[in-house]
Parts: C-alpha cells; structure tokens; sequence
C-alpha cells in the first residue's frame, strides 16, 4: 500500500514512461528479474531463505545484488538504567507496528538484578496500551497484516507454551470489540526463555516478547552473537563504558543506546550483518547511491 502510494505521487510528478515501473508478482515475476539481461541489479528486503536465494542467483548471473534477511532483534537492560525513562520506547520496540518491522525489539534481556522490576513494569506499560485500529491516533498497536500471518503467530505462543517458557501475557483471542473480525493479537509476554528455544530463535514477527535473563554483559553479547541474525542490538544503560563495550563487540550493525529502535535516518547506510544481510552494500545513504550508479574513468591524452 505504501510503496503503490509513492508511484501515485511519481506519476503525478510526470516522468517519462517506463523510467519507473511498479509491478506484482510472486515467485514467477521475481525469476524473471533475476534472469533478465537487461537488469543489472538486485535490492531486496525479506525472509532469510529468499535472501539466499536471490544473492546466489544473482551471483549466476553476474548481477549487482544486496539482499537484506530477516531479523531477531535483542535489546538488554542493565542494572543501571533509567527505567522509568526508557520504559515508552521499549514498548514501542517490541509491540510498535505489531512487531512487524524488521528492527523491532524481539527477544529482551534483563542483566542480573534488573529482571523482575524490569518484567513488572514492562508488563503494566503494555497492558496499559490501547490496541486497535491502525488509524486510530490513539492506538499504540494494531491488528496483524494477515489473517495467515495472525495464525503464525499464535502458532509461536503456543510453541512457546508447549517448550516450556512462562507465559506472563497471553494475546490469544484478543478482541477489540469494534472490530471484531480484525487480525488482532494482544500484546504476549514469556518469561524464563532459553535461548534454545524456537521463540528464541526464529523470527516471529509479531508482539511476541521473549525474556532470557543473563548475569552479565558477557552473556547479553554473546547472545546477540549466536542467533545468525545480525540486523540490530539494543542496550539500555547509565554507564558509558558498558555502551562502549556493547557497541564495539556485538554483531549487528546497527545499535541503539537507550532507544529500541536502531532505525538510522535516511542518510545513514541501513543494514544488518551475518544472516540478516547479503551482499556488501547497505541501504540508504551514500551507499544506495553507488549502488545503483555504475562508476566510470575516462583517461585522455590529447596532442
């Protein structure tokens, strides 16, 4: 809907035909891109298995390729930290958008002492929320994208359930009574997540919170450093020193530091690392630019 919008407003600005097409497809559209002639390039933002797919086809056919994977997000709170101050963004990182952004907060992880008034006071704060319709100004979360993507995702809770975690906030059957038939799921809550866990390990892409405690910053790095995924990592703390440390020895590249959402502005390159990115050119920024411009040198010598 976004993207048809913005072709909208192309076609009002009036390019010439064909300097800009938009079209719909699936997997049968996407082939015939990938083995096009006369396409030179690739940029793609997906699941990780589709990633791989398209940067090994690409590489077949000697296309320019960045392909961005999926995500498992971890934001960790320490000891220290202002609680009350960053308690509305990291609401809004786990069940903004549903949770259905690729830089929103999956898995959170208390540092020692912190856990349970961290989980009382993230619990209150997300049942406090309204859930509704997205056009709503007052909704802080709304319904999911699909009827099929609603079903996965309780799907998670129930796997979660079934693996052992604590259920702390159960979305199931949620009901928001204008809109009975929305494809809504409330704002879920597990507590005393292994890491080994399915809600642990995939990606869910739903308002699904998953606590894994840790003792120490070591274990909060190493973490975020044994998912695969690599797209973004949050820490919340009062000391410099362990930002300093978080920022240089996790992963993912792009990090927050108390904020949930590492989202860059639009001239800052966005992109993750390991499993959650394919290729060597981020997004956004200067490096969209080369990535789509094919440079040139033209040496003369004239007499």
């Amino acid at each position: 809907m976004t993207q048809t919008k913005i072709f909208e407003i192309i076609d009002e600005i009036g390019f010439p035909e064909g300097v800009v097409n938009m079209v719909h497809g699936s997997r049968d559209v996407v082939n015939g891109l990938l083995d096009h002639p006369d396409i030179e390039g690739i940029s793609f933002v997906g699941s990780i298995p589709t990633a791989k797919y398209i940067y090994k086809r690409c590489g077949e056919t000697g296309k320019r390729v960045q392909a961005l994977g999926g995500a498992k997000n971890i934001v960790a709170v320490t000891p220290d930290a202002n609680l009350e101050a960053a308690m509305p963004s990291l609401t809004t990182s786990f069940y903004g958008c549903t949770g259905q952004r690729c830089l929103s907060g999956s898995v959170l992880v208390p540092v020692g002492s912190v856990a349970v008034e961290l989980i009382e006071k993230f619990a209150a704060a997300a049942k406090a929320m309204k859930v509704g319709s997205g056009l709503d100004e007052k909704s802080a979360m709304g319904p999911m994208a699909t009827a099929a993507h609603k079903e996965k995702v309780l799907g998670y809770i129930e796997k979660g359930i079934e693996e052992g975690a604590d259920l702390v906030m159960d979305g199931r059957g949620f009901v928001v009574d204008e809109y009975p038939n929305g494809f809504f799921v409330g704002p879920t809550l597990f507590d005393n997540v292994k890491p080994d866990m399915t809600i642990a390990r995939e990606e869910i892409f739903g308002p699904v919170v998953s606590v894994v405690r840790t003792r120490d910053l070591d274990e909060v790095i190493d973490l975020i450093n044994t998912r695969g995924f690599a797209n973004a990592a949050c820490i919340y703390t009062s000391n410099g020193g362990t930002a300093r440390e978080f920022k240089y020895r996790v992963k993912p590249s792009m990090v927050g530091i108390n904020i949930g959402i590492a989202a860059p502005m639009s001239f800052f390159p966005f992109g993750g690392a390991g499993n959650s990115m394919f290729g060597d050119t981020k997004g956004h920024g200067q490096e969209i630019f080369n990535f789509f411009t094919d440079t040139k040198v033209v040496i003369q010598r004239w007499f």
